[in-house]
C-alpha cells in the first residue's frame, strides 16, 4: 500500500494498493496523457477521468479492477491535479522496480 499526498499543505492523502497501480499498467491509463510541456493541471485529470468513462462505456468485459480504481482514486474527492502528479511519479517510480512481466513468443 502506497499514500500519495493530494494537496499542497500535506493535509489530504491517498491510499493507493499494487491492484490500482496494475490497473493502471494494465489500460495504459497514463500513455500519451501528460502533455509534451510536463504540466498536470486540472485538464489533465478531466482528459484522464474521460478516457475510463470511455474505456469503462466500451467495455464488453468485466472490468471491476477499472471500477475500483475509479471510485477509490480518480473520481476520489481529494483527487485534484497534485494529486494526479503525485500519483504520475509513483506510477513512474513503481513500473521501474515493477517490470511488467515478458509477453511469451508463441
Amino acid at each position: 500500500m502506497y499514500t500519495i499526498q493530494t494537496n499542497p499543505t500535506g493535509t489530504r492523502n491517498l491510499e493507493i494498493s499494487e491492484e490500482h497501480l496494475q490497473t493502471i499498467r494494465k489500460y495504459a491509463l497514463f500513455e500519451h496523457l501528460i502533455d509534451s510541456n510536463g504540466i498536470v493541471d486540472e485538464s489533465v485529470l478531466d482528459k484522464l477521468k474521460l478516457n475510463v468513462r470511455s474505456l469503462i462505456a466500451s467495455a464488453e468485459c468485466n472490468c471491476k479492477d477499472l471500477l475500483d480504481l475509479c471510485i477509490d482514486v480518480i473520481y476520489h474527492n481529494n483527487m485534484k491535479a497534485f494529486g494526479l502528479n503525485a500519483l504520475v511519479n509513483l506510477y513512474k517510480t513503481w513500473n521501474t522496480e515493477h517490470p511488467a512481466p515478458a509477453e511469451k513468443e508463441e
